[in-house]
C-alpha cells in the first residue's frame, strides 16, 4: 500500500493442546523453520523464536497487511498440519485455541529477543503459567482465570 509506513513488533504466545510437552527437542528446530516460512510466506519479519516442550514465543515484525488474528490462525492450522502429516507424535497435535501478544517498541527488542532465546533457562525457574499471568499483569491485561491456557490434565 503506497504511502504506508509502519512499525509494529509483535510477541506472540501459544501453547499445545493441554499443555502436553509433545514439541520434541528432535524436530523442533524444523518446527521453528516452518513457522518461519508461514510468516514470511504472509509478507511479515520474523525477530525470534523458541520455546519449550509445551509453548512457543515469536517476535516479528508485522506488516498492515493482515490482521494479528488470521497470521496466528495461518501459524497454527498450517504448523500443526505439518506436524500431524510428518507424524512427529503418536495421535493427532494440535495447538491450544487462543494466543496472547504484545507489542513492543524498538528500544526493547534486544530484551525481548533474549527472553525468549532463553527459554529454557527460563522455565527452569518458573512455570508457564506463572510466566502466562505475570505477562499478562505487567501488560495490564485483565484475565479471567477460566480462560487462562488449560492445564496439563492429571
Amino acid at each position: 500500500m503506497a504511502n504506508t509506513f509502519t512499525q509494529i513488533h509483535i510477541h506472540a504466545v501459544f501453547t499445545v493442546q493441554n499443555r502436553t510437552s509433545l514439541i520434541n527437542k528432535e524436530w523442533k528446530e524444523r518446527l521453528y523453520e516452518y513457522i518461519t516460512g508461514i510468516i514470511q510466506k504472509n509478507g511479515h519479519k520474523l525477530l525470534s523464536i523458541n520455546g519449550v516442550q509445551d509453548h512457543i514465543h515469536i517476535l516479528f515484525g508485522m506488516r498492515p497487511s493482515q490482521s494479528l488474528s488470521e497470521l496466528m490462525q495461518d501459524i497454527k492450522a498450517d504448523s500443526s498440519r505439518w506436524i500431524n502429516l510428518n507424524k512427529f507424535v503418536g495421535g493427532k497435535f494440535s495447538w491450544q485455541e487462543g494466543y496472547a501478544a504484545f507489542s513492543y517498541s524498538k528500544s526493547l527488542l534486544p530484551a525481548v529477543i533474549k527472553y525468549i532465546k532463553n527459554q529454557e533457562e527460563h522455565h527452569r525457574r518458573i512455570t508457564f503459567i506463572e510466566e502466562y499471568r505475570k505477562i499478562l499483569t505487567d501488560f495490564n491485561i485483565e484475565f479471567d482465570e477460566r480462560y487462562i491456557f488449560k492445564p496439563i490434565e492429571p
